[in-house]
């Protein structure tokens, strides 16, 4: 077995239940660390003041972190009105105090019903975003602001959780690239008054719910079991690679084929004997094996004119005997 200190090669996704206080990477770097891993990433960072799901690839599974941060997300959020900061959340200063209206309830739904749907969105100066090989918050830091492009989002659900003067709770579904801080802005400028976040938790990552999330102060006392090289208990947290790939088609390829494709070789759509679905560039699931304990995720591919190629192969997972 490998020791901590080598690191394990291990594949699977962590469901992680942010804390407060402490950034995505932070975050990471100890669950790496607990599970002894050599490899791992996150998919899409949370604020540092913001909880709740933040899922952990190790390994292969770092390959679909893509399909991850391309997903629909779910928040709630606790905006602040009144009070504008220049982070536009608790960690920022004081920029701007304005009244809060009396807002009624009918008059808060009807904002949300206008921000619902497609719409276009400017990013926040404080953000991880780059200009010229810089993060705007870094320079945002340094009292530097620049022009942003705006980015088309949607908000596919916005609902009232509640209203209790001067904070305002919502719930929000929406695609990637949705900043909810500018969210809170943009709202409270409809209602005539401005207003920062005052709290934020991520429910929702795709397929992904907070609820089957893992906090960090459930897998530390687990640690003494690692220091053993002991990795059981916290191997058996993991979801498998195909989990946050559920939302796609899957087509079963027999050993011959499943080598094609690892050598760089496209397989004539005549040799699925009709198990594709769908119009030619969609993205399916490719196992290659048969029963549970031989079954393999062996990578995505996608069908392009009568052929289908990888789109991305795990070879950690699946490699034949030639």
């Amino acid at each position: 077995m490998a020791s901590r200190r080598s690191g394990r090669n291990l594949n699977g996704i962590l469901l992680l239940d942010k804390p407060a206080g402490i950034s995505s990477n932070r975050a990471l770097q100890i669950v790496k660390r607990l599970f002894g891993a050599k490899k791992a990433g996150h998919t899409g960072s949370l604020d540092p003041f913001a909880t709740g799901l933040l899922p952990i690839c190790f390994g292969e599974a770092t390959k679909v972190s893509a399909f991850l941060l391309d997903a629909d997300k779910t928040y709630l959020a606790t905006a602040r009105l009144g009070v504008a900061t220049t982070t536009a959340d608790t960690e920022g200063e004081v920029r701007e105090t304005l009244p809060v209206p009396a807002l009624q309830e009918a008059d808060i739904l009807a904002t949300l019903e206008k921000f619902t749907g497609p719409q276009s969105q400017v990013p926040h100066m404080y953000s991880a975003l780059k200009r010229d090989g810089k993060k705007l918050y870094e320079l945002a830091r340094k009292g530097i602001e620049v022009e942003r492009a705006a980015r088309d989002i949607t908000l596919h659900k916005l609902q009232l959780v509640s209203w209790q003067s001067p904070d305002l709770s919502f719930e929000v579904s929406c695609s990637k690239g949705t900043y909810i801080r500018v969210l809170a802005e943009d709202l409270a400028k409809d209602f005539g008054t401005c207003a920062h976040l005052q709290q934020l938790r991520r429910t929702k990552a795709g397929d992904f719910s907070v609820d089957q999330a893992v906090s960090i102060d459930t897998l530390e006392p687990l640690l003494e079991e690692t220091q053993l090289n002991d990795f059981t208990s916290l191997d058996a947290l993991l979801l498998p690679l195909d989990a946050a790939l559920a939302g796609f088609p899957s087509i079963e390829l027999d050993h011959s084929q499943a080598l094609a494709l690892q050598q760089g070789r496209k397989i004539d759509i005549s040799e699925l004997a009709g198990q594709y679905l769908a119009d030619s560039d969609e993205i399916y699931r490719l196992y290659t094996g048969k029963g549970k304990s031989n079954r393999y995720l062996l990578g995505m591919g996608r069908f392009e004119v009568g052929v289908v190629r990888s789109v991305r192969l795990f070879p950690g997972l699946y490699k034949p005997v030639r």
